[in-house]
């Protein structure tokens, strides 16, 4: 009871505090005050204490797939009781060669993070070679495209009709016809996220190291909302090239001209996953929603970062779209 009065007493004061600031300096220092509790690391490691952060931190998905090619496994989970269970486990062929696709026609899986973009079916027709149905991925995504890598048509598809086939693909991750309708049935593609690696899939994501992605990407939010254009580009790698191949200098030097306009500017981001890159060294993807408002221009849509966690514990944006 008593710590529950000292909190009512501390929020009350902090009222208090903001009521002064709004009737002296008027909503835009409350609005840069709370921006600025935003990119506070103490925010989020509270924030998080709660939260699953089995493959990361999710909040747009609810299912999980995880593709292990060494076990040849295909593994559902799904978001039950605010936390990711496993639901189901299929036996998979992959690619018929090891290691990570690079380049069109290797018979390789490729290792990443992907999208279900699509659904393919008789319907639409499929050739029966890929069974009753297929789940098209977004290989190539942003991290593949930025590494170089090339090819596409990257399914996870069930198996020949009316035909004997190999123990494994041109890339491909197949399962048998009863369990890619299975998996079909119980998963919406646009909330289902796919994880490949040549091993196991990392999980129990550290919640320290979420906590200071998720505070140092409000941090790089408050730099762009306040036009603090040498704090903006210290959040990018010198070897940043975005995904429309935009170097790191024309980057900059576009970015400072937009910076110079003297205009009131709105950033929502809605909808942030963050995830650590399969077979790579603190790599992180970070996906959401932006809604982005100035006099001068608007924008509502998908973006992804591929960050990289540096030894002093700084992001530094690789690639972006």
């Amino acid at each position: 009871m008593k710590y529950i009065f000292l909190v009512l007493i501390s929020l009350s004061l902090y009222a208090s505090d903001i009521l002064t600031s709004y009737r002296l300096n008027g909503i835009a220092d409350i609005e840069k005050k709370m921006d600025q509790e935003l990119y506070s690391y103490e925010y989020w490691s509270k924030y998080l204490e709660e939260k699953d952060t089995t493959f990361g931190y999710i909040e747009s998905y609810t299912n999980i797939l995880t593709c292990n090619k060494e076990k040849s496994t295909l593994n559902l989970y799904s978001l039950n009781d605010n936390s990711f269970k496993l639901r189901k486990e299929y036996s998979a062929f992959t690619g018929k060669l090891k290691g990570d696709k690079k380049k069109e026609g290797d018979l390789k899986t490729p290792i990443g993070i992907y999208n279900i973009v699509k659904r393919l079916s008789k319907e639409t027709k499929l050739n029966e070679f890929y069974g009753p149905l297929a789940l098209v991925t977004s290989y190539p995504n942003t991290y593949d495209t930025y590494r170089g890598k090339s090819g596409s048509g990257i399914w996870i598809h069930g198996l020949p009709i009316n035909q004997e086939r190999d123990n494994f693909t041109r890339g491909c991750i197949a399962i048998n016809n009863p369990n890619i309708e299975c998996l079909n049935n119980n998963i919406d593609i646009k909330k289902t996220l796919l994880i490949i690696n040549d091993s196991q899939i990392q999980k129990n994501i550290s919640k320290d190291t979420l906590a200071l992605i998720l505070s140092q990407l409000y941090k790089w939010r408050y730099t762009w909302l306040y036009s603090d254009i040498d704090a903006y580009i210290n959040f990018y790698s010198k070897d940043f090239i975005r995904s429309d191949g935009m170097s790191f200098d024309k980057f900059k030097n576009y970015k400072t001209r937009v910076f110079k306009k003297v205009e009131k500017k709105s950033i929502v981001f809605q909808n942030i996953n963050i995830v650590p890159y399969p077979n790579s060294q603190n790599i992180y993807q970070i996906t959401f929603k932006e809604l982005y408002k100035s006099d001068s221009f608007e924008f509502i849509g998908d973006k992804t970062l591929i960050i990289t966690l540096n030894e002093n514990n700084q992001i530094k944006i690789l690639t972006e779209k």
